[in-house]
């Protein structure tokens, strides 16, 4: 188990460079706006967001690479993008060049949400899966506090200290791109390509105690096939449980919260001192319940811990909406919107990333996970842009509302449609799910058990 842990941790560690890549560009914001003299819709559109559109191309096409040249080889190539962003962008002395290498960091982004959950979850024992595949989501959220501080103690070095709070993300793509070759490849991707022998070695190192020919039995059976795509009839019910967690995810408004905390606390009637301080406090309330939800994943199961995340969600951004139309000013914004990040980390953020890497079969999981990610970053570029204009047009207490009913309609996804996936293997999940006339009740029927 403790190789296990370890080769997890290095693969969520692709997490990390995300979390750190996505906020690091924010203590730069206003110093690059002022050097190359740009205007607000050029320095949004282009300098800005240039790595969140790299990141929406690198979740559409990111299982191609996952899946012929396998996780381990996609995961280096990762790290390579993030150092390359980091060091061209650094240099960079033009807003073109500067967003471009921010584009090839995005790659590295949206790449990584779907290699390394797919890896984590394709070597781990079923009864620990969720809480190994979660620490991916565990290191976005210690990224993003650390891209923080850095920026914090690297924002009065001088006028090039921009530079410096972009350059600085090299180093822990570097540790990263020599951990990830430590690893061995997944063997559930070994076996889906036909190289048995290499995957027997790596099982035997796994779990030498394991039933090792009837994994791979297993996984013959789970349908290995060239011909196969996510699109066909009898993966529907798959798909369609991947569209709509990453759909529900976004439209809790999660990311244009985060995008924008100190905007919508100032909206609250917040001075920016107590706004700055409050998005502060966002960051690590996030960070606790990430990890109250690693902890608990494996041990509540994915179902329960969506409920919870959903009813937090409704009661949380309800209240936020009335705070707005009722004008109870004060701290309660941030008081309901820490209540909202609590509710978010525990139930979606924890389960989200887990969940897409259980529900499709070995040889197209990488597909699937690029169709759930794809859906989820998508989404993440389209509604955050549309976030000050929204405000200014139908007012933050409509807006929330919207958010509101929407996870109202997640919570009847939750309870009719979401299946247990906890302690299943992975070759019984993909027998279970893919059947016909899927019924979600199916799942408990299935003996969970095997070691992997």
């Amino acid at each position: 188990m403790n190789k296990i842990l370890i080769w997890s941790v290095t693969a969520a560690l692709a997490g990390f460079l995300f979390g750190f890549d996505t906020v690091v560009i924010s203590g730069a914001d206003k110093q690059l706006q002022l050097l190359w003299h740009s205007s607000d819709a050029f320095h949004g559109s282009v300098v800005m967001a240039m790595a969140l559109w790299g990141t929406v191309v690198g979740a559409i096409f990111g299982g191609i690479p996952t899946n012929k040249i396998g996780r381990k080889k996609t995961l280096f190539w990762i790290g390579i993008l993030y150092f390359a962003s980091a060091i061209g962008a650094a240099f960079a002395n033009d807003p073109f060049v500067f967003a471009a290498f921010r584009f090839i960091g995005g790659l590295g982004v949206g790449a990584s949400t779907i290699a390394a959950p797919a890896y984590v979850s394709e070597i781990a024992p079923a009864d620990k899966r969720g809480r190994l595949v979660a620490l991916y989501q565990f290191n976005i959220v210690l990224g993003i506090l650390i891209a923080f501080i850095s920026n914090y103690f690297l924002k009065d070095i001088g006028e090039n200290a921009w530079r410096w709070m972009i350059g600085v993300q090299a180093i822990p793509s570097l540790i990263y791109i020599l951990f990830i070759l430590s690893i061995p490849e997944s063997p559930r991707w070994l076996l889906s390509k036909n190289r048995d022998e290499e995957a027997r070695k790596v099982l035997y190192t796994i779990d030498p105690s394991a039933n090792i020919a009837d994994l791979i039995d297993d996984s013959r059976e789970n349908g290995v096939t060239k011909h196969e795509n996510i699109f066909m009839k009898k993966y529907r019910f798959p798909l369609i449980l991947a569209f709509l967690i990453a759909f529900f995810n976004q439209f809790s408004g999660i990311n244009a919260f985060l995008y924008y905390a100190p905007r919508i606390f100032e909206e609250a009637g917040l001075g920016q001192n107590t706004a700055l301080l409050s998005s502060i406090g966002i960051g690590v309330t996030n960070l606790i319940f990430t990890l109250i939800g690693v902890a608990l994943i494996d041990k509540l199961g994915r179902k329960l811990l969506m409920y919870i995340g959903s009813v937090g969600y409704i009661i949380s951004l309800g209240l936020v909406s009335a705070s707005f139309y009722y004008n109870w000013g004060g701290l309660s914004v941030p008081i309901f919107l820490f209540l909202f990040i609590a509710s978010h980390a525990i139930g979606q953020g924890a389960v989200i990333w887990v969940f897409i890497s259980e529900i499709f079969p070995n040889h197209i999981r990488a597909s699937g996970q690029a169709f759930g990610s794809s859906v989820h970053w998508v989404l993440a570029a389209i509604i955050p842009s549309l976030i000050p204009m929204l405000f200014s047009e139908i007012g933050p207490e409509v807006v929330f509302l919207i958010f509101t009913l929407m996870m109202v309609l997640q919570l009847l996804f939750v309870i009719f449609l979401m299946p247990e996936t906890k302690g299943i293997s992975l070759e019984a999940l993909s027998e279970t799910l893919t059947k016909k006339n899927n019924h979600k009740n199916e799942i408990k029927e299935t003996s969970a058990v095997s070691s992997l």
